[in-house]
Order: C-alpha cells, then sequence, then structure tokens
C-alpha cells in the first residue's frame, strides 16, 4: 500500500475517533516517506487526541525541522506544550506560527492564554515562595506560510489531562543519569554519532534529542524543571554528554516524569566552612574545635627526650625558618648523608656539603 493510501485511511480514522489506528497508520506511511512534514503533522494531532502530549511534541519538532514554514505544525507543538504546562515553549511555538499565518486569529488567542498562564505560574510562585523556574527556549525558525494552514481544526486547542509519555521510537541507544545538587547529567551511548548530525533541545521540562543518521529520537518530560539556557551538551566519540540545570535544588527520583512521583525533597547543601557534627552518647555536646586547639598546644609544649626531643627540634627550626635556612638544612641533610645540618646558606650553598660522622665512626659508601 502505498503511502498516500495509508495517510487516506489514517484521516478516516481520525475522523470516526479511531485515534489509535490513526496513529498506527501515519507511522506506517511514515516509515515509507520519512521525509513527509505533513504526516509527522498529523500524527501529531492524532497524539494529542490520545494525551500523548510529549510524543505529539516530538512529531511536530520533526515536522518543523522538516518544513519551517508549515504553521500548523507550530500550532500542534504549542497545543501539546501547553498540556504539558511548558507555557513559554508553547509561547515560543504560537509566535511562530503567527508570524506564518498572520491571518489565523487562533494564534493570538493562544498567546494571550499563554500570557495569562505564565503570570499565573509566577503568582504561585511567589506565593508559596519557591523558586521559579528560569523561563527560556529556542525559538524555532519561521519561513512562507504553508498552503495548508487553514486544514487546522479548533480541536487543536481543546485537549485536556496530563499523561506519563514514552519515547517516540524504540530507543537505540542506551541512556543512563546520575544527579548533582544543581544538575542533572544525562548519558546517551551514540558511539560514532557526528555532532552534525544531534540535536539537542531544552524546554522548561523536557528534553529533546534527535539523531537524523539513525532516526533516533528521545524525548522524556524530566521529572522537574529546568534552566534551558544553562544547560549545555558535548558529542563525543562514544557518547553525548547533556548536563540539565535544575531549575530547584531538589531530588530527583527519576529522569523521567511520571504521575507516581513522590513529592521532591528539598537537598540541603551544607556551606564549605561548617563542620561536621559528630554522633555522641553524651547528652552534653563536646566542643570540638576547643579539644583540637588544647591537643595541638599540648603536641607544641611537650617535652621529649633523646632522639624523638632531637628530632622534634630540628621541625621546629624547619617549621619556623626562611626559605635559605630551610634550603641550607636540605642540602647539608642530604649531601652529608644525615650526619651534618647546616642553617647558614651562605656557607654550604656554593660546595657540597662533605660528611662528618660522629667520633669513633667512619663513612663508607654503599655497595649495590
Amino acid at each position: 500500500m502505498a503511502s498516500s493510501d495509508l495517510e487516506k485511511k489514517a484521516k478516516e480514522a481520525f475522523v470516526d475517533d479511531n485515534f489509535d489506528l490513526a496513529v498506527d497508520l501515519y507511522t506506517q506511511a511514515i516509515q515509507m516517506d520519512p521525509k513527509n512534514a505533513i504526516l509527522f503533522a498529523d500524527r501529531s494531532q492524532a497524539n494529542i487526541k490520545l494525551f500523548n502530549y510529549t510524543e505529539a511534541v516530538a512529531d511536530s519538532n520533526r515536522a518543523i525541522e522538516l518544513d519551517p514554514s508549515m504553521s500548523k505544525a507550530y500550532l500542534r507543538k504549542g497545543s501539546a506544550c501547553m498540556k504539558l504546562e511548558e507555557y513559554q515553549t508553547a509561547k515560543a511555538a504560537f509566535e511562530a506560527g503567527a508570524a506564518l499565518a498572520p491571518g489565523d486569529s487562533r494564534f493570538a488567542k493562544l498567546i494571550e492564554e499563554c500570557d495569562k498562564c505564565i503570570a499565573d505560574e509566577m503568582n504561585d510562585t511567589q506565593k508559596s515562595s519557591t523558586p521559579n523556574a528560569s523561563q527560556g527556549t529556542v525559538l524555532p525558525s519561521v519561513g512562507s506560510q504553508s498552503s495548508d494552514a487553514a486544514a487546522v481544526t479548533v480541536e487543536d486547542t481543546k485537549q485536556v489531562q496530563d499523561t506519563s509519555q514514552h519515547a517516540l521510537d524504540k530507543p537505540k541507544y542506551r541512556h543512563e543519569h546520575y544527579q548533582k545538587p544543581d544538575e542533572v547529567v544525562v548519558t546517551i551511548f551514540a558511539k560514532g554519532a557526528q555532532s552534525k548530525n544531534v540535536s539537542v533541545e531544552f524546554g522548561e521540562q523536557i528534553l529533546s534529542v534527535s539523531i537524523s543518521e539513525d532516526a533516533y529520537h528521545f524525548q522524556p518530560r524530566l521529572f522537574g524543571k529546568i534552566i534551558p539556557e544553562k544547560c549545555r551538551y558535548v558529542v563525543l566519540s562514544t557518547k553525548i554528554e547533556i548536563r540539565l540545570a535544575k531549575a530547584e535544588a531538589i531530588h530527583w527520583t527519576s529522569l523521567e516524569f511520571t504521575k507516581d512521583n513522590l513529592v521532591p525533597q528539598k537537598i540541603n547543601v551544607s556551606s564549605a566552612s561548617e563542620r561536621p557534627t559528630y554522633p555522641s552518647s553524651k547528652s552534653r555536646a563536646v566542643d570540638w574545635d576547643k579539644l583540637e586547639a588544647e591537643v595541638k598546644k599540648e603536641e607544641k609544649t611537650e617535652k621529649l627526650d633523646g632522639d624523638a626531643g632531637l628530632n622534634k627540634l630540628f621541625r621546629d627550626i624547619y617549621q619556623d625558618a626562611d626559605d635559605d635556612t630551610r634550603r641550607a638544612m636540605r642540602k647539608s641533610f642530604v649531601e652529608s648523608n644525615g650526619t651534618v645540618l647546616s642553617t647558614n646558606w651562605k656557607e654550604v650553598g656554593g660546595k657540597k656539603v662533605e660528611g662528618s660522622p660522629p667520633d669513633g665512626m667512619e663513612m663508607k659508601k654503599w655497595e649495590y
């Protein structure tokens, strides 16, 4: 069956509210015609109907990549992002679509709705005294108006209910992540991937990774919000390393958002100047700073006998000496094989220090 026939059947299934079948048929058509932007845009709409919002964003992103002049692709993306509460990203998509289709009044209404949601979100954040996620996104490129812009239905803006998501296609590469108090590091083990074929985009709570040469797409809705402009990535010979800057210092129990996620806990980052506390069975707390100072004082005033006392004397002299004195002590001690210790650099600096064994003893060269 040709791609056009599959597309026709998919449209019929969509009209009949059989959205699962529509997605399957669009997928088959895309496999036969992977460069057809309209197929991705239409599958995006079907995914919105199924509440698969992240898949819808991925499809619309691909449609925009293939045809930057398609206004309905921006409408699909903005509508899906609205459902994901990605209001800044949604607004940017609607603004790009409005530039392509200035006669379409829906874009103006949706932009106004985004502004209201952004304002409400900021007010709620201020009332709860929690840090607000930084707002930022990359504006999509725009071009001439597409002829099929008018084919978009009003259903684009009437979807409800957030849902969890899975990757658009079955992942070809393994990925893992770890986190720090202020960032999450995601590693995708894409060995041999070329930088020119790798596309990474950051939303308020979405990460989108595409490798065009392998038709790889990874677009999770993240556990928490991030700061897009502070996020970065690097393509290495064996992997792609992505660093996500957290908008809040909370512990992510997983990389991807799910409805079962527990309430995140704040991470208490202790100051470097704070001293650690130690467990104790005593009811009275111990002043460890005071105890440490007393031990050091005892060590300094302790009187030792014999070799121990002599070694302590030498250490004290070396510790309080200037650079020339230390150089003289090191040079004389090493060159005399430990039999001479001089503190006069002028005396020993310009000559080799000969050994001076104790009375009744003689020096011999060690033979290996």
